[in-house]
């Protein structure tokens, strides 16, 4: 019996293609030789364990996120180059090939070598002899060589890793050593390091293991997301040392570098919420979404948007916006649900005209929007409902009404942006077809158990797991089973689409632990409070843009932890009620993937575009507008966040709704024909007065954009309109 393909015979080779071959076939690369196999399976091992302790067997907190840690420093460092992102191991070990190459190498080896040796003979002895090792004898006197070693294979690979990494380069394989040194000494001195932590009694064992900790995850934060995020890591680690000699609220006393060093890698820094947060819900959905490629259940919801929207005008456009925005919750990464899905998107937007700036500015705005997109809104919701207290349900509903807007504006930008350009959709007899994918619909399955369960009651963990076992059972109704080969690359491609997440988390972990050993972000509160003395909105403008910077060079969910601890606060204590509070920088920790000058997700679509990086991110900026104004609209009517009598969201919710229209036709520049700069500026204010709530504002932006129509209607003939804007 033949089954219905997720990915009907008769569509175009391109949609055919789906957007997660690429990815399937480098791991399949990868397992035909013997180094690539065996990274393939310490990658689904890692992927397993962390389903296995979720569901099955639960560990001690601490023990479980140094796990977490210490295997995503693992894998990221064999499965990323320092020169390059993607590593395709095929020959094995990368010799040096120099004098002085050698000898860094050498010196690495030893002082890395010694300090696993060290803790190794500690460790073993605690697990045979049942003795521990005396504290001075595990790195107390000898961890130098450990962090000495970390940093020369660190600067080995920036100067000497091969640059087509066809083989593993011998300072990676040392820096996994140092990673496994590290989480060794951490878990057997567990007991005693939490009580020493940041405090006088902190030894220089604890001093040494912890800051070759933080610079293993600073260096693999740099090889996945660039310099951005480190910079500003360096930057709060200066702020601890330098406090004494700052002005005004920044400064504090200062602290010496073995209490800091140890404070940050407890529960209140590295292994904080950030952490938490990423060895459970971020891995688990990013798994799930993992699955969905894997079983080709993914392919099938692009396909579906493309035989429901694909014909029309600026259709590829349109399907990004579904597409995207779908993929993007799940997978809780702008840059990387870009990456996915617009490898199919933006050239079919190229294709029926869209300028390649566009193309890539259209999928990285709709990508960074499911980051806000109910349920899972890429985990933000259960982080939110962590940081607050406030129940996951509640989270979801309030954020429904933000979403449609934000994505109904989106829409909008694309459809007057085709219709201005006279674009066309893509023929027919290049798609999908609807009646066959229709017949299809259970492969949304995975989607409504997972929606229904969390729902229903079910553990968040539970719910995910049974998401991606749905996921396998519903790939048998296609040609697409899922045997035991394609579970192995679903768990191999899970760890390594969330190493990224580890690192940032962990890094992001560094910042907020800062925050609280410093105090400044209960001094950054009093500073919002002062300013707010003077204006309310002043003081509103100011979270956001420290809500963006902090953001800026971050995936969302780590954004979100960094700006929940400064912003979030001082806000609450504005008189803001905690869940506008919270999603007002959550907003903006998610814009910020679009916001120049460091937009991760728009330089992500800039390169698969073939487009100016910087000219990109503007132009996301400008689609993605709504997001800076909607975070606005419901800290002055909080009924769009569902709080309020029901009358009152539904005029709110109607109006916002027409102000998104107007803000989209003032940013696109058409309005029932080609306007030019004065109407568009108009457009602006009424959009404004639209979204403000009142119904006198409501009023007078009505008024002013039918003054606007009848007068494009009786003034502008249909000959000037095709001449160009007028104003």
């Amino acid at each position: 019996m033949s089954h219905p393909s997720a990915l009907p015979q008769d569509a175009s080779p391109v949609i055919a293609k789906g957007v997660d071959d690429e990815p399937l076939a480098s791991n399949q690369r990868e397992a035909t030789n013997q180094l690539g196999l065996v990274i393939a399976v310490i990658c689904a091992l890692y992927t397993a364990f962390h389903i296995f302790v979720m569901n099955a067997y639960p560990l001690e907190t601490w023990t479980y996120r140094m796990m977490h840690l210490s295997g995503g420093l693992v894998i990221g460092f064999l499965a990323y180059s320092a020169l390059v992102q993607k590593a395709v191991p095929e020959e094995g070990m990368a010799p040096p090939r120099g004098i002085v190459e050698m000898a860094v190498l050498g010196l690495a080896a030893l002082g890395v070598g010694y300090g696993f040796a060290m803790v190794a003979f500690a460790w073993a002895g605690w697990w045979v002899a049942g003795v521990a090792a005396p504290a001075p004898f595990v790195l107390q006197s000898h961890g130098l060589p450990l962090v000495a070693g970390t940093v020369l294979a660190v600067v080995a690979g920036w100067i000497w890793s091969p640059r087509d990494r066809s083989r593993v380069y011998l300072g990676d394989w040392l820096l996994c050593l140092a990673s496994i040194t590290v989480a060794g000494y951490i878990l057997f001195v567990v007991g005693a390091l939490r009580l020493r932590a940041g405090t006088s009694l902190a030894q220089p064992a604890d001093l040494y293991a912890a800051l070759a900790g933080v610079i293993l995850i600073l260096e693999l934060t740099r090889r996945l997301t660039g310099l951005a995020l480190v910079v500003i890591v360096g930057v709060f680690i200066a702020y601890s040392f330098l406090g004494p000699w700052l002005p005004g609220f920044l400064a504090h006393r200062g602290y010496d570098a073995k209490r800091f060093f140890t404070y940050i890698f407890t529960d209140q820094g590295i292994l904080g919420d950030p952490i938490a947060v990423s060895s459970t819900y971020i891995i688990l959905f990013i798994v799930f979404a993992a699955f969905l490629q894997a079983s080709k259940v993914g392919d099938y919801f692009v396909n579906f948007a493309f035989a429901c929207a694909g014909q029309t005008r600026g259709g590829p456009a349109k399907v990004a916006v579904f597409a995207s925005g779908l993929m993007g919750m799940i997978n809780g990464t702008s840059a990387g649900n870009v990456v996915s899905t617009g490898s199919l998107t933006i050239p079919l937007m190229k294709k029926v005209g869209y300028a390649p700036k566009s193309a890539a500015a259209i999928e990285a705005t709709a990508s960074s929007g499911g980051q806000i997109l109910p349920p899972i809104m890429g985990a933000g919701a259960f982080i939110m409902a962590e940081v607050t207290g406030i129940p996951y349900t509640d989270i979801v509903i309030a954020a429904i009404i933000p979403a449609v807007l934000y994505f109904i504006s989106v829409y909008f930008m694309v459809d007057l942006q085709a219709l201005k350009l006279d674009m066309k959709g893509l023929p027919r007899s290049e798609l999908p077809k609807f009646s066959v994918l229709i017949r299809q619909v259970y492969l949304f399955l995975p989607i409504i158990i997972l929606i229904y369960t969390l729902f229903a009651g079910y553990s968040v963990i539970r719910a995910g797991t049974l998401g991606m076992a749905s996921a396998a059972m519903v790939s048998w109704l296609t040609p697409f089973k899922m045997g035991p080969k394609q579970v192995f690359q679903a768990l191999d491609l899970g760890a390594k689409m969330s190493v990224q997440m580890v690192a940032v988390c962990a890094a992001a972990g560094i910042i907020v632990g800062v925050i609280a050993l410093t105090g400044v972000g209960a001094r950054f509160s009093a500073l919002l409070l002062s300013i707010a003395d003077q204006s309310q909105l002043l003081a509103m403008f100011f979270a956001m843009c420290i809500a963006i910077i902090l953001g800026m060079g971050m995936p969302t969910t780590a954004a979100y932890a960094v700006a929940a601890a400064v912003v979030a606060p001082g806000l609450v204590q504005l008189g803001v009620p905690v869940l506008v509070a919270h999603f007002f920088v959550f907003y903006y920790a998610v814009m910020s993937a679009i916001t120049p000058p460091v937009a991760l997700a728009a330089y992500a679509g800039a390169a698969l575009a073939g487009s100016d990086p910087m000219k990109t991110s503007v132009e996301a900026f400008k689609l993605g507008l709504a997001a800076f104004i909607v975070p606005f609209m419901f800290f002055s009517s909080h009924e769009l966040l569902m709080q309020g009598e029901w009358a009152d969201i539904a005029h709110v919710f109607v109006s916002a709704m027409l102000g998104m229209f107007l803000l989209s036709a003032a940013v696109i520049g058409y309005f029932f024909g080609r306007i030019g700069v004065i109407p568009r500026v108009l457009l602006l204010a009424a959009a404004l007065a639209m979204t403000d709530g009142g119904w006198l504002t409501d009023g007078i932006g009505l008024a002013v954009a039918a003054a606007l129509f009848f007068w494009q209607r009786k003034m502008v003939t249909p000959a000037s309109l095709s001449r160009g804007a007028v104003d």
